[in-house]
């Protein structure tokens, strides 16, 4: 044997197939992308607030209108949505922690039942805007409520005439709820591809970076629903 022989160096950590090769570490990377998620969160609360103050606005300038109009929301669509979409935070929630624990089972269970209740939600929007629209409850100028439709409201609302600007309210209500449907639609997408990851093995408690900023975005489109419905549903 060589007696000038070196020790064989140390076998070195081997580098993680998701650690992006600007980090030297997963926690650095993960911490970069929570901040980056962070930020386009902030975006989307500015974009989101902008039409919230435009509903605020329209409404102190027509707040009868406004209480008319929500007559003709059906106050039970709503609320369900409400509880559907705070059911897939909670599963969203868990899907984040059952990734950091490295339960895959749980993982991609909780991930499915995100999906299913958010297509819940987009199913219950179908039949709500559907049953408008057939009924002449378009946006703009095409909102002329059907007779059928007016002889179902209240006593007390229908003996009050149809105001003349009553698709100004609709056009806030289908773009407030139409882009919050998109933004729904894209959590979907997002989830779906968590999915075929989560199958694939691709998080644990090493990497969980995607579930988690996912998990983010979708409690801030369950959060902007909370406002909606009590602003266009309940008062």
């Amino acid at each position: 044997m060589d007696a000038t022989a070196q020790p064989a160096p140390a076998a070195r950590h081997e580098r993680s197939r998701f650690l992006a090769v600007q980090f030297e570490d997963m926690a650095a990377q993960l911490a970069t992308g929570k901040l980056g998620i962070w930020l386009f969160l902030a975006n989307e609360v500015l974009f989101f607030s902008a039409l919230f103050v435009s509903y605020g606005v329209y409404r102190s300038h027509h707040p009868e209108l406004f209480r008319y109009a929500s007559q003709f929301l059906d106050w039970r669509m709503g609320a369900t949505n409400t509880i559907v979409l705070i059911s897939s935070s909670l599963a969203a929630a868990w899907s984040v922690r059952a990734a950091q624990l490295g339960n895959q089972r749980t993982l991609i269970r909780s991930l499915v039942l995100t999906v299913v209740l958010a297509a819940t939600f987009m199913v219950v929007k179908y039949f709500e805007y559907s049953h408008k629209l057939h009924n002449g409850v378009g946006w703009g100028t095409a909102c002329n409520p059907s007779p059928e439709l007016l002889a179902s409201l209240p006593a007390a609302v229908r003996a009050i005439p149809v105001p003349a600007h009553l698709g100004t309210f609709f056009s806030l209500y289908y773009l407030m709820t139409g882009l919050h449907g998109i933004h729904v639609l894209v959590g979907i997408g997002l989830y779906v591809w968590l999915i075929v990851r989560a199958r694939r093995g691709d998080f644990g408690p090493g990497y969980y970076g995607p579930v988690d900023a996912v998990a983010l975005y979708w409690h801030l489109v369950d959060l902007v629903w909370i406002f909606l419905f009590p602003l266009l549903y309940l008062i």
